[in-house]
C-alpha cells in the first residue's frame, strides 16, 4: 500500500481543536488496523517551544527521546496511545535553521537560496522522515496557526506540492474552522467558513473535508451551503460539537462516517475501527460519580501550561470512578494567612512544574500546609524541588534553604543550596535544548508509597530540568525522616521523595513529570495511587 498523507489545517481563528481532530483521527485509523503517525508542523521562527512562555503558549510536552514539543503532541501520544519522537514536531524556524546551516557549509554549491524549492523541500524531507521514524501506513500532519498568517506560508506550499509528489489519491486536506453563533439574533453562520475555505483554495490547496467547530448542531440547510460554496460532498461537511469531554470526539466523528470518509478517498481498506474500549472509557466518565476537590498550585495564568497534568488526573478519575474538581490556586497569592481559605474543603493539593523564582514561595507554602495538615501532596519537577526546600526549611532547620537557580546573579551565595545545577549542566551557558530531558531509568527502593504504586524495581519516566537535590544534604535530611525513595541508575541523582505513611497519608514529589506518560486507558500510577488518597482508598 502508497503511504497515505492526511494534512489538517485550521482557520478563522486559532483555538479550534485542530490539534484534537488530528488526534481523534489518528485514534480511528489505529483502530481501524493501521499505523499512524502524528505531527505538527508550528508556524513559528523558534526552533522549537523550549524557551517559550508556558503563558503565551501553554505546556512543553517533552517525549521519550528528550524533544521539546507542542503540547498537540501530547494529545496525540494519549490519543494513539503511541510513544512519539523529535520528528513528531517541527518548526518554521527549526526548517530555516537547518536550510542555513547547508547554506554556510557549502551544501547547495553557490545556488541561490529560496523559499521555493530550498524550504519547503526541507519541510516535505520532515513529513517523510516521520513516516520512516514511525513506519506508518498514514502520516497525519497538523499545520499549526490559522491559514492566511504570513508565516505559515512555506508550509502550505509545501503541503500542496505534496499531491504533486505523490499523487492526489494519496493526500487528504481536512480543514478545521468555525461555525459562530450570534445569540442576539439566534443565528448560526457559515460565512467565516466560506471566506476561510476561499483562501485555502487561492492558496491552491482544496479541502476535502470540512470540520466545523461549533457549539450547536449544524443544521441540514447549513451543511448544504456550506458543501455548496465549498465545493465539498455534503457528507463531507463534519461537526465537532462541544462536548463534555475531549475523549468523546473519536466516538462522535464515527457516527458522523469519517473514518469510512477518510478510507474511501485514500482508497483504504474498508476495515471497521474497534472502538469498544474508547466506548466503555466514554460511558464510565458519565456515570454519576461523588466529587472531589484538588487544588492544583501553579504560576502560569494560562491552564494550557498544566495540560497534561489535568490530563492524567481526569485519567486517573475515571480509573477510580471519582469526578476531580480542580481548584486553580494563584502560587503567588498562597502565604501562611491565606493557605487555610484558600484550601479550605480540598481533599489533595498537587504542584506541577514551572522555571523562574516567581511564585516558588507560594507553593513553598503550600507545600507546608498540605504536610502539616496531612492532606495528599503530589509535586512534579518545580513541586519536588519545593518540597525539598520547605522541608529543609522548617523540619531540618535550614532557614535560608533554596535553590541556587535562583541565586545566580548574586553577589551574596547560597549558603544552603538544596537544589544545584545537575554536573552535567554547569557547562552550560545557552538555554534552548540543553535542559536535563528524555527519558531516564529509576531504581526504587521497595517498601516504599512509589515502590507499592508501581509495583516495579526499575521505570522509566520523562525529564526537563537543569537542578536537582543536593546530596550533601541527604543524611540530614533523611535523619529528620524524609524518605528518598527513587534514584537515577547510577543512584546518584535522587529522583523521588516522600513522607511516611506513619505520619502523612501520602506525599510524593518527584524529579521527572509523570504526567506525560498518563493514558485514558492507562493512568499513571502514581496519578492513580494520589487520587486514589484524596478520596480516602
Amino acid at each position: 500500500m502508497n503511504t497515505k498523507y492526511i494534512f489538517v489545517t485550521g482557520g478563522v481563528v486559532s483555538g479550534l481543536g485542530k490539534g484534537i481532530t488530528t488526534a481523534a483521527l489518528g485514534c480511528l485509523l489505529k483502530a481501524g488496523g493501521f499505523k499512524v503517525s502524528t505531527m505538527k508542523f508550528d508556524p513559528y521562527i523558534n526552533i522549537d517551544p523550549g524557551v517559550m512562555s508556558p503563558s503565551q503558549h501553554g505546556e512543553v510536552f517533552v517525549t521519550d527521546d528528550g524533544a521539546e514539543t507542542d503540547l498537540d503532541v501530547g494529545h496525540y501520544e494519549r490519543f494513539t496511545d503511541e510513544n512519539l519522537t523529535i520528528n513528531a514536531n517541527i518548526s518554521v524556524g527549526k526548517i530555516y535553521w537547518e536550510v542555513l546551516e547547508k547554506e554556510r557549509s557549502g551544501v547547495f554549491k553557490g545556488d541561490t537560496v529560496q523559499v521555493i524549492p530550498h524550504i519547503t523541500d526541507a519541510i516535505k524531507g520532515k513529513i517523510h522522515l516521520a513516516q520512516k521514524d514511525q513506519k506508518a501506513d498514514i502520516v497525519i500532519c497538523e499545520v499549526g496557526g490559522t491559514v492566511g498568517d504570513i508565516e505559515s506560508l512555506p508550509v502550505l506550499e509545501a503541503i500542496r506540492q505534496m499531491s504533486r509528489d505523490v499523487g492526489r489519491d494519496n493526500v487528504l486536506y481536512i480543514h478545521v474552522t468555525l461555525i459562530p453563533y450570534l445569540s442576539k439574533a439566534n443565528e448560526m453562520k457559515s460565512k467565516a467558513t466560506q471566506h476561510s475555505v476561499k483562501e485555502l483554495l487561492s492558496l491552491g490547496i482544496s479541502p476535502d473535508i470540512i470540520v466545523c467547530r461549533t457549539e450547536r448542531p449544524i443544521p441540514d440547510d447549513m451543511k448544504d451551503k456550506i458543501a455548496l460554496f465549498c465545493n465539498v460532498d455534503k457528507e463531507c461537511v463534519i461537526q465537532n460539537i462541544d462536548c463534555e469531554s475531549t475523549y468523546e470526539i473519536p466516538l462522535l466523528f464515527e457516527q458522523q462516517n469519517l473514518y469510512s470518509l477518510v478510507c474511501n478517498s485514500l482508497k483504504l481498506p474498508q476495515t471497521e475501527p474497534n472502538l469498544e474500549d474508547w466506548i466503555k472509557l466514554n460511558d464510565k466518565m458519565k456515570k454519576s460519580k461523588k466529587t472531589v476537590e484538588i487544588a492544583l498550585v501553579g504560576k502560569y495564568d494560562l491552564h494550557d501550561a498544566y495540560k497534561s497534568v489535568v490530563e492524567a488526573l481526569k485519567h486517573a478519575e475515571i480509573a477510580q470512578d471519582v469526578h476531580i474538581k480542580i481548584k486553580w490556586v494563584c502560587a503567588e497569592k498562597v502565604d501562611a494567612t491565606s493557605a487555610p481559605k484558600l484550601f479550605k474543603g480540598v481533599k489533595g493539593i498537587i504542584a506541577p512544574a514551572g522555571f523562574g523564582e516567581r511564585g516558588t514561595l507560594g507553593i513553598i507554602n503550600a507545600v507546608r500546609y498540605a504536610r502539616e495538615n496531612k492532606i495528599p501532596f503530589f509535586g512534579l519537577c518545580l513541586g519536588f524541588q519545593c518540597a525539598a526546600i520547605e522541608f529543609a526549611r522548617n523540619v531540618v532547620g535550614l532557614a535560608d534553604a533554596d535553590s541556587a537557580e535562583y541565586h545566580e546573579n548574586s553577589t551574596v551565595p547560597l549558603r544552603t543550596p538544596i537544589m544545584q545545577k545537575n554536573p552535567e549542566q554547569r557547562s552550560v551557558s545557552a538555554l534552548g535544548g540543553t535542559l536535563r530531558r528524555g527519558a531516564r531509568p529509576i531504581k526504587l527502593v521497595k517498601d516504599s508509597i512509589v515502590g507499592e504504586a508501581y509495583a516495579e524495581e526499575l521505570v522509566y519516566e520523562r525529564f526537563r530540568h537543569r537542578y536537582e537535590f543536593n546530596n550533601y544534604y541527604r543524611d540530614d535530611m533523611e535523619a529528620k525522616g524524609l524518605i528518598l525513595s527513587g534514584f537515577s541508575a547510577d543512584e546518584r541523582s535522587v529522583e523521588i521523595l516522600e513522607l511516611p505513611r506513619t505520619i502523612h497519608p501520602w506525599f510524593v514529589a518527584t524529579q521527572f513529570h509523570a504526567e506525560f506518560k498518563s493514558r485514558p486507558n492507562r493512568p499513571h500510577p502514581l496519578f492513580l495511587a494520589f487520587v486514589g488518597a484524596c478520596i480516602g482508598l
